[in-house]
């Protein structure tokens, strides 16, 4: 059964396979997330675990054997259990078992919390390694946010603006879902990004590094949403050109670059916990105004 949060600002719905972030919606019951149009993406805010977008040929390579992960992991087709909750927040938690060991043979537990306060809902999401050897991770959010917004303006007049300059590229998908050598020139307009299907029609925009720690969406005028992410050195941004929602992706890890064919642990983006460390990351989305 999923949770419901609840605080008079906000409420936010979770359901317990991939304890994802379902529904978002404001004091007037005005929802901030995907409609989940089948007919473009059903997702609405997964958790990406142990792997953030495409491996080379779906495989990495560990201890000189081969394994075989889905693009962003497997954490988003998993059953939480819950663990707690209140009225304005709840933890879950995926430990291995048998399914994941498959294809991921280290001993973890993920736990993922989502809490409201105020006007702000905080994800918090941290891996364990719960063995006897360096475990390979990393952690991304894939919130879908509405586009557009419920209040009155259509999608030409949405924008994100970032907190600080960002480069002047941006890294490109290849067309197998790994990243390409070349990267393209960066869309943005200062630190405006205007947002058109045209910017997604080769895929997502990675900003690979991105400097901003949060970045504001909406229209100009009106509520926005404010998502922090502090710490996050990658940021995607993607939807399906057509569809009602525009997701922005705070990453600690990236897809693989075109070719690669070395150990998990010599991935770009991939962070090594040692045993008994936790690894951790943060976003939190603010509606302002």
């Amino acid at each position: 059964m999923s949770a419901v949060l609840t605080n008079g600002v906000l409420t936010a719905t979770i359901d317990p396979l991939g304890a994802e972030l379902q529904s978002l919606t404001d004091a007037d019951g005005r929802e901030l997330m995907t409609n989940a149009d089948p007919a473009y993406w059903t997702g609405h805010a997964p958790i990406l675990f142990p792997i953030i977008g495409a491996l080379q040929d779906d495989t990495y390579r560990v201890d000189g054997k081969a394994h075989t992960l889905a693009k962003h992991g497997f954490a988003r087709r998993r059953m939480f259990a819950k663990v707690a909750q209140n009225d304005v927040s709840v933890r879950y938690e995926l430990a291995d078992d048998a399914g994941t060991r498959a294809d991921y043979p280290f001993a973890f537990v993920l736990h993922v919390e989502h809490r409201l306060d105020g006007a702000t809902l905080h994800t918090e999401v941290g891996v364990t390694n719960c063995g006897d050897r360096d475990l390979p991770a990393s952690i991304g959010f894939h919130p879908a946010f509405a586009w557009p917004l419920p209040y009155g303006h259509d999608r030409a007049a949405h924008r994100m603006v970032f907190s600080v300059a960002e480069g002047d590229t941006v890294a490109a998908i290849a067309a197998n879902g790994t990243i390409a050598a070349q990267r393209r020139a960066s869309p943005l307009d200062g630190r405006d990004l205007y947002l058109t299907d045209a910017l997604f029609a080769d895929d997502a925009l990675v900003f690979d590094p991105v400097h901003s720690d949060h970045v504001t969406y909406g229209a100009e005028i009106g509520p926005q949403l404010r998502i922090d992410f502090p710490g996050m050195p990658k940021l995607g941004v993607w939807t399906k050109p057509g569809s009602a929602f525009v997701c922005i992706e705070p990453w600690d890890g990236i897809a693989d670059p075109e070719g690669f064919a070395g150990d998990i642990f010599d991935k770009p983006g991939i962070h090594r916990v040692a045993p008994g460390a936790t690894h951790r990351a943060a976003m939190a989305v603010t509606l302002q105004g």
